[in-house]
């Protein structure tokens, strides 16, 4: 479903990505881990088109994207949920929700209908949302802007998510939650390619991992297998025992 192939991003002189190639079937949950500054959210912001690769090749179903702007991507079936949510805070819940499906609601023939029906899909994976329908976004608690932020990617009925860091400053039962709807989502047949700081979630989550160090990939295996890696153990496993700790 999605090829990366050779991808190479500067932010002027300095190189975040090297050389990077990446692939995710149709139907997976693929995580990329890493440790800060190894480049997990550039690949996902060069892949839904927020910045431009140097060099190297993006392709979504056969169709090369590298050289599209983001909302073309979008439109390809591609959304991608922030890393820190980045919602318009003094907009209702369901403002953020109907800017999600922007892009559907200016398409000519698009059905305001449809729009209604994944409005409700929606509420059912986040009730919570439901009740919260005319509460403007920034007095959400962290879970349930997590979840609005989520909710408005799939607004635009992507293929293919992206998720950026979603347990970043969540409480353990909140991030459990979250990665249950992940993993129920990708039962009602969506892929996602997901960026965790928490190896241990995601790898526990994902078919397959990727590791990251220094805009490189170093590591690509079965989540599971990665999770028994004695140098993924070591390094990442270590850091969130050391986290939990404090």
């Amino acid at each position: 479903m999605l090829n990366v192939s050779g991808l190479n991003v500067a932010y002027g002189h300095v190189q975040v990505l090297r050389g990077i190639s990446i692939y995710v079937n149709e139907g997976e949950i693929v995580t990329v881990i890493g440790s800060n500054g190894s480049g997990k959210s550039t690949l996902l912001k060069a892949i839904s088109g927020i910045v431009r690769a140097n060099a190297g090749e993006i392709k979504f179903n056969g169709r090369h994207i590298e050289r599209n702007p983001a909302e073309k991507i979008v439109s390809h079936g591609i959304s991608q949920v922030p890393e820190g949510r980045q919602l318009f805070g003094e907009l209702t819940v369901l403002e953020n929700l109907q800017l999600g499906a922007y892009l559907r609601y200016r398409k000519r023939g698009g059905s305001k209908a449809e729009i209604v029906r994944d409005l409700e899909f929606v509420y059912t994976m986040f009730p919570v949302l439901k009740d919260r329908v005319g509460q403007p976004a920034g007095t959400l608690s962290g879970g349930e802007q997590q979840m609005l932020a989520i909710g408005r990617s799939l607004m635009s009925r992507p293929k293919m998510l992206l998720l950026d860091e979603p347990s970043m400053g969540l409480a353990p039962i909140i991030i459990q939650n979250i990665f249950e709807t992940l993993k129920d989502l990708r039962e009602k047949g969506l892929t996602l390619l997901l960026v965790e700081q928490d190896a241990f979630v995601a790898l526990e989550l994902a078919d397959r991992g990727y590791v990251l160090q220094n805009g490189s990939v170093v590591l690509h295996d079965t989540g599971s297998n990665l999770l028994n890696n004695e140098e993924v153990r070591n390094i990442y496993f270590g850091q969130r025992k050391t986290r939990g700790s404090q």
